[in-house]
């Protein structure tokens, strides 16, 4: 049996860097995995996906990754389940073999400089130049 997994996304929030009772490192976060096709509006759709990396995995995570980061995930998929007051619930999750920081350091700082524009710098030339970059039909 096979039971493989790659991933490559955004992670959707900052690390946490967990300790369970024998004290071993776990990191549960989130990756936002883009669909390969736009819905019938045109917009493009995203997974969000759990993960769990465990041990020094964990805690170079932890350490050097913050939200928005690429990151490459390659493990396995393992289901659960527990019980609540409300029932019976079910869990699905990637269990991470690997993980690569697809992106530098200074990648991820210029990027969240620049999802930060402040407001008093978008201006008509700013907002028509994005519309302009973003359409499709240009000719070259």
């Amino acid at each position: 049996m096979i039971n493989r997994v790659v991933l490559v996304g955004r992670i959707t929030k900052d690390p946490e860097l967990k300790m369970t009772q024998s004290n071993i490192a776990v990191v549960r976060f989130t990756l936002a995995v883009n669909r390969q096709f736009a819905d019938q509006s045109g917009e493009r759709q995203a997974d969000f996906i759990t993960c769990v990396a465990w041990r020094k995995q964990a805690e170079t995570l932890a350490k050097y990754i913050n939200k928005g980061a690429l990151l490459g995930v390659e493990g396995r998929i393992q289901t659960g389940q527990y019980e609540t007051e409300t029932g019976t619930r079910y869990t699905t999750e990637v269990i991470c073999d690997t993980i690569q920081f697809l992106e530098s350091k200074t990648d991820t700082i210029s990027r969240k400089e620049t999802d930060e524009v402040d407001d008093d710098l978008q201006d008509d030339f700013y907002e028509t130049s994005k519309k302009i970059a973003s359409t499709d039909d240009l000719p070259f």
